[in-house]
């Protein structure tokens, strides 16, 4: 059954103020609901931009020129009030800290500030927060300071915080580039069952190439504000141009290839780009 767009970027061209070079240039996309979509590229390839143009804070709050379109779910972004996109498009940003309020004592609290400041009546804010501290692993914690957690459980409660407003669309930039790889599994695997089991329509921003390998449907890689791949996880990352682009490739895939290379393995094989497709491609 196919699945309905939820996003739909047309010939979309930003360029910041005070600044002459286009941050993307002449972007077109869609995304379907409950994808999980990944956006690999180097830095200053556009990806931030493109999530800040997903959230309406391009061209809202960063003003710029802004050409084409960008739609998410019958809304355009440009002509949409920031204030009703907050039930539309959830932003998590990369440093955990950039969200948490500081002004509550639980992490129950922390997840109701956004509810209790729409005025969202208190019989329909208790299931809705007990809903996002269950889906990012967080019910055992209800009850702890914000600041007593781990970094991988205050991104995860960044991320509840945001999931509690029920967004169609989580738009994520990096929201493990300051994680360790037990915190970066966390993030990623609550982000897959969202996407997998409630249809969630996620868009992330990332580098860790073996994770988004594992959990994305899709992905696409931006350079110099392009869009210059657009694909399966295993046709993408395993394109010879993703060093060229500044993305690179996992460890798996500069393995197989360094022993293509010295013929001590397989070329009739696809490369691999996670540990059990290695496991598969040397076997």
């Amino acid at each position: 059954m196919k699945r309905p767009t939820v996003i739909a970027i047309e010939h979309l061209t930003y360029t910041y103020p005070a600044t002459e070079r286009p941050a993307l240039r002449d972007l077109s996309l869609t995304i379907p609901a409950g994808q999980f979509c990944a956006v690999l590229g180097a830095n200053g390839a556009g990806k931030s931009t493109l999530c800040y143009a997903l959230a309406g804070f391009v061209p809202h709050f960063y003003r710029g020129r802004m050409e084409g379109r960008v739609m998410v779910a019958g809304h355009d972004i440009a002509a949409t009030p920031p204030s009703a996109l907050v039930g539309l498009v959830g932003l998590v940003f990369a440093n955990p800290f950039n969200q948490i309020t500081g002004a509550c004592y639980t992490v129950r609290e922390e997840v109701a500030f956004g509810l209790e400041n729409l005025g969202v009546p208190p019989a329909e804010m208790e299931p809705r927060i007990a809903q996002a501290l269950a889906v990012t692993g967080l019910t055992d914690l209800a009850d702890r300071s914000p600041f007593a957690l781990s970094g991988g459980q205050q991104q995860r409660l960044a991320l509840a915080a945001v999931l509690a407003m029920q967004p169609q669309v989580l738009v994520l930039d990096e929201p493990t580039s300051q994680l360790d790889p037990a915190g970066t599994r966390e993030v990623f695997a609550v982000l897959g069952a969202l996407a997998a089991r409630h249809h969630t329509t996620v868009v992330l921003v990332s580098q860790a190439l073996e994770w988004v390998a594992t959990y994305a449907d899709r992905v696409i890689v931006l350079a110099e504000g392009r869009l210059v791949a657009d694909g399966a996880p295993t046709d993408v990352l395993t394109r010879p141009e993703m060093e060229t682009w500044g993305v690179g490739a996992t460890r798996y895939t500069q393995a197989a290839r360094r022993g293509q290379a010295q013929g001590l393995a397989p070329t009739d094989r696809p490369l691999p780009v996670t540990l059990p497709q290695a496991v598969a491609f040397w076997s």
